[in-house]
């Protein structure tokens, strides 16, 4: 089963109060190494954009007013996600959203037995500690330095290498193992043994050179 990454961005806190998506993106992996298939759409959330909300991604109500609503990309979103493992940081946020959209226009929800929350086993790994994706690449040593803004697509890259890194997962290496290769081949141990002697003059030269030159050696 193929896995999906997956973040949005909001016009706020919770999707009872009335606020709505304005971006989903999703990147897909197969066995956590990137198929180069995504899924990325701005979203019209036809309400304005507070404040609050607008300092966290920068898509303003005049900028998203000409995008696509929920109901035009949803058939093109389940879709992708269709059939794959669903990786979410704080799932339960995220889930509540696209519920809340998907529930409105009557489509089939996700099914949260899909979903794996990776805020989750982060705070099972770090308890007491913060476990947030900028939190989490910090400890990991992950360069995050372009999320001047929270945006939806960048999220789930670093998502993905900080969820590699909780697993203790190890990025694919090229197999360099001589299995299958022809089991004859024999090695040949009959290589130069012969002992080089060193003459007097040349060892006379050697302590000659640490005496003198040694001292400049900082290293």
């Amino acid at each position: 089963m193929n896995e999906v990454f997956l973040d949005t961005e909001t016009t706020g806190l919770s999707f009872k109060d009335g606020h709505k998506i304005v971006e989903i993106a999703c990147v897909e992996t197969k066995d956590l190494i990137a198929t180069g298939n995504v899924f990325h759409r701005l979203i019209n959330p036809q309400r304005n954009v507070p404040e609050d909300a607008f300092r966290i991604h920068g898509f303003s109500e005049k900028f998203l007013s000409s995008k696509e609503t929920f109901d035009k990309i949803s058939d093109d979103f389940l879709n992708f996600i269709n059939g794959k493992r669903i990786i979410i940081h704080n799932a339960s946020f995220d889930l509540s959203f696209l519920n809340g959209e998907l529930r409105s226009i009557n489509k089939s929800l996700i099914e949260p037995k899909l979903v794996i929350d990776s805020l989750e086993i982060a705070r099972n790994k770090f308890p007491g500690l913060s476990n947030s994706l900028d939190s989490l690449c910090k400890r990991f040593n992950i360069d995050n330095s372009k999320r001047t803004k929270h945006n939806a697509l960048l999220d789930c890259e670093l998502l993905r290498e900080v969820y590699i890194n909780l697993l203790d997962a190890k990025e694919p290496k090229f197999n360099l193992s001589t299995k299958g290769l022809d089991q004859d081949i024999s090695i040949n141990k009959n290589y130069n043994k012969k002992i080089l002697k060193i003459s007097d003059k040349e060892v006379n030269m050697h302590k000659e050179f640490l005496k003198t030159e040694l001292k400049k050696n900082y290293y």
